[in-house]
């Protein structure tokens, strides 16, 4: 897992991250399943040039769907929620 683009899947981005963002300066990204919390530190602070403070983690369990008579669920995610140090914000979350 040395690549940060594979740690770091894409960025979370509702209502509840744009409240956590603006109000605890957190960041909420979609990870992979394997990666631990000093991984995803390393992936953020490499990609984006912040220090980070703390990270979160948790796995999102996918939901049951139905499609016609058919039923599946859909794949389990991971969540980390970032922390950044005071003064810190990462540029692409602010056009948003």
């Amino acid at each position: 897992m040395g690549n940060p683009r594979k740690i770091i899947r894409m960025p979370q981005i509702s209502e509840k991250s744009t409240s956590l963002r603006t109000d605890q300066n957190k960041y909420v990204f979609k990870v992979d399943m394997k990666a631990n919390k000093l991984q995803i530190k390393k992936a953020v602070e490499e990609l984006f040039g912040v220090q980070v403070e703390n990270v979160t983690t948790m796995v999102m369990h996918g939901r049951p769907k139905k499609l016609g008579r058919f039923e599946g669920r859909r794949p389990d995610w991971k969540k980390a929620i970032v922390k950044l140090k005071k003064g810190q914000t990462i540029e692409l979350f602010e056009t948003v």
